[in-house]
């Protein structure tokens, strides 16, 4: 059985070692052809080890670091003056062929540009792009949704190309043959949108590898209708925002209506697996690990407040990429625009 090796940047997120070493040790009896790498500070990970009962192993190794890049550090200041953090040198290890990810929970702007500058993009790919899975209301079914921020004034061409990537990984991760490839707009229509959708459409439409669809509205994408939904980083981060923002007003009114009275706290009993079915399938947890697409490497963000059960889930999405060899399969695609379209 081939071991996948995983750097852990043990530092980064809300809460740090407290929640990264507990989410290691799950993800290490979850698959046996695991092995992790603690990055960050040596005495509070061995603090969090003593926690647990748990030790050191030939599968959850240690590498100690001296600097944390904190979750309002520029990006700029984590390149320049944190050489030696967990999260820089998590990246570095996956550079050197040391791991064969890395899975931060830390400032995502830093780490975007520390895996950008460390690892660099791959031939033909601009910009690299940040995917994640969200739910659909089919039961069982997600979509793939990019880019979700890492670029904020995509042309075209990246587009065109985040479409080839997000096809790749809705492929690999979710089994699908061709996956059904839709841009996010503002309407239907053709007329619709601004000249970037526009022209991507056309691009899309040109490459007879994808299966692309057309556009496709914010709010009929989670029906489960397409499996990959291309955007702009700056229109995907708000949509995202605004998703898992609705999800916590749904399941907050829940709360509140049925606790009103001594009848509707009744009624929730009645209802009290559906109830907890409805907060199950809303909880962005279950989605947690957004892939960073389009680099010479596999980088996974967890959200930053991820307890330990989702940052395992991100884990498990890093083992995804690295056992279905991602970075191979989107370098062998051809990638490049039509000159007669542009």
């Amino acid at each position: 059985m081939a071991n996948t090796l995983i750097a852990l940047d043990a530092m980064g997120g809300d809460f740090g070692p407290s929640v990264i070493v507990p989410a290691a040790l799950q993800a290490l009896a979850a698959h046996a052809d695991l092995s992790l790498v603690l990055v960050g500070d040596e005495q509070q990970i061995q603090a969090e080890l003593t926690a647990v009962h748990a030790t050191l192993s030939p599968r959850l190794q240690l590498h100690a670091t001296t600097q944390v890049v904190s979750m309002d550090e520029s990006p700029a200041a984590a390149l320049r003056g944190k050489k030696d953090s967990s999260m820089r040198v998590a990246i570095d290890l996956v550079k050197q062929g040391a791991a064969q990810a890395a899975v931060s929970a830390g400032n995502t702007g830093a780490l975007m540009a520390t895996a950008r500058f460390v690892l660099k993009t791959l031939p033909g790919i601009d910009r690299p792009a940040i995917i994640a899975a969200l739910p659909t209301r089919v039961p069982g079914k997600c979509i793939r949704m990019l880019d979700l921020g890492a670029n904020v004034d995509s042309t075209a061409v990246h587009l065109h190309q985040f479409a080839i990537m997000g096809s790749l990984v809705s492929h690999a991760l979710d089994k699908i043959t061709k996956p059904r490839v839709a841009l996010l707009n503002i309407g239907h229509e053709d007329i619709k949108g601004n000249e970037q959708v526009k022209l991507a459409a056309k691009y899309l439409e040109a490459q007879t590898a994808l299966h692309y669809v057309g556009f496709i509205e914010a709010d009929t994408m989670l029906l489960g209708d397409v499996d990959v939904v291309v955007c702009d980083g700056f229109v995907g981060n708000v949509a995202l925002k605004a998703l898992e923002g609705s999800a916590r007003l749904v399941l907050h009114a829940l709360r509140t209506g049925f606790m009103r009275s001594l009848w509707t706290k009744l009624s929730a009993l009645l209802v009290k697996s559906t109830l907890n079915r409805v907060r199950h399938d809303l909880d962005p947890g279950r989605y947690n690990g957004a892939c960073f697409v389009g680099l010479q490497g596999i980088v996974v963000k967890s959200h930053g407040g991820a307890d330990a059960p989702s940052f395992s889930r991100a884990i498990e999405a890093a083992r995804l990429l690295v056992t279905q060899d991602l970075t191979a399969q989107i370098s062998q695609q051809p990638v490049v625009v039509s000159t007669e379209l542009i």
